[in-house]
């Protein structure tokens, strides 16, 4: 397979790596021996990021073969992508984050090598605040421009508390999923499977909308 990679598009993740990523990163990915229809693709993508910055560590594991690992980091599908820093946190990618959510993994890795989000102060103070099991389900497609915003608060929302599991999860790789949650209508986030909305929230909008889940 050819580089997926656009010469321009390496050399901007290139600098911006170069420029803020400050400790390692390891990309752990789950994909099995029969590669699903996404893996190979999403592998690829994770090869190429993995030589633009040099504290990124690609790790590649088998579902099925490698079933502790996969069990350790709750992994039930394929392809999926998790972002561990020194803080290992629940920053999780079930599908080929490309079109749209190729910058959300750019920004994702930045943040989790960096170990610190970029959450406002008070929207900072609601997440520290989370003392029970979230698990936060954004459901997107790769063409959608309003998918990444909800992305990008979940993750930044795992990053800051062990207690937030939040995964992507590409609809059009999981239809069972996306019929399981009735998604008609992307992002679609999932909380806890009872709270569920629609649509790209300004961050405390969306932070409170997940928060429900809790009452």
């Amino acid at each position: 397979m050819s580089s997926i990679l656009k010469p321009r598009d390496k050399e901007f993740v290139k600098k911006k790596f170069d420029a803020e990523l400050k400790s390692n990163v390891r990309l752990v990915f789950f994909t099995q021996e029969f590669e699903c229809e996404y893996c190979e693709i999403t592998r690829k993508i994770l090869e190429e990021l993995a030589q633009l910055g040099g504290v990124l560590k690609l790790e590649v594991y088998d579902l099925e073969r490698d079933k502790e690992v996969a069990e350790r980091w709750r992994v039930d599908k394929i392809p999926a992508t998790l972002l561990l820093g020194e803080k290992e946190r629940w920053v999780r990618f079930f599908g080929v984050p490309s079109g749209y959510e190729f910058a959300t993994l750019i920004e994702d890795i930045v943040d989790v090598s960096r170990g610190q989000s970029r959450l406002s102060s008070r929207a900072l103070e609601m997440v520290k605040s989370v003392d029970r099991p979230l698990h936060i389900q954004v459901f997107v497609t790769p063409t959608c421009p309003y998918c990444p915003r909800a992305v990008r608060i979940a993750h930044q929302m795992a990053i800051e508390n062990p207690n937030i599991v939040a995964d992507m999860v590409e609809v059009i790789e999981f239809p069972h999923l996306a019929q399981k949650y009735q998604v008609m209508a992307v992002p679609k986030t999932v909380v806890n499977d009872v709270i569920h909305f629609e649509g790209a929230l300004p961050e405390l909008h969306y932070i409170e909308h997940v928060l429900h889940a809790l009452h």
